[in-house]
């Protein structure tokens, strides 16, 4: 291409405008999905469980333990989960989680501690960043979507 002729018309600009336009809300919509930072759940109207974690969610059928964990799981575990619990196929589909006691014992293990493969993370460790309260709060929302 001749670039000594070339003229720059005022349709060139608009193209020119409109694609930086569309660079700039890709990049903006690729790093607001990178924002994976934990956020923070107020369980301070919830009774406070203390130091011990326990084995079985105190929190099954508590009306205001599942209002805090529908907020804490869109923010927290949506990114990965899907909202309203339906997996995008990134990660499992938590609508398929059993509510029974002893299953309460696996999901507190896997959202405490995490899970790795081979090295891989497949999910982060929340201990330390989510309280026990938050996570119990997370599952007695998620009874709630359950599905068979």
């Amino acid at each position: 291409m001749n670039t000594q002729n070339y003229t720059e018309t005022p349709a060139h600009k608009r193209l020119l405008g409109a694609a930086t336009i569309s660079l700039a809300l890709v990049a903006g919509l690729a790093h607001a999905h990178g924002d994976v930072t934990p956020q923070a759940v107020d369980t301070s109207t919830l009774k406070q469980l203390g130091e011990e974690w326990l084995g079985v969610n105190p929190y099954r059928d508590n009306k205001e333990a599942i209002r805090i964990g529908d907020s804490a799981y869109n923010q927290n575990c949506a990114r990965c989960h899907g909202l309203g619990a339906v997996s995008g196929g990134i990660a499992p589909d938590l609508r398929k989680l059993d509510i029974e006691p002893d299953t309460d014992e696996y999901f507190i293990g896997r959202a405490r501690h995490g899970v790795t493969r081979n090295g891989a993370v497949y999910m982060p460790p929340f201990e330390g960043t989510l309280s026990q309260e938050a996570m119990w709060a997370i599952r007695a929302w998620l009874e709630t979507v359950r599905e068979q």
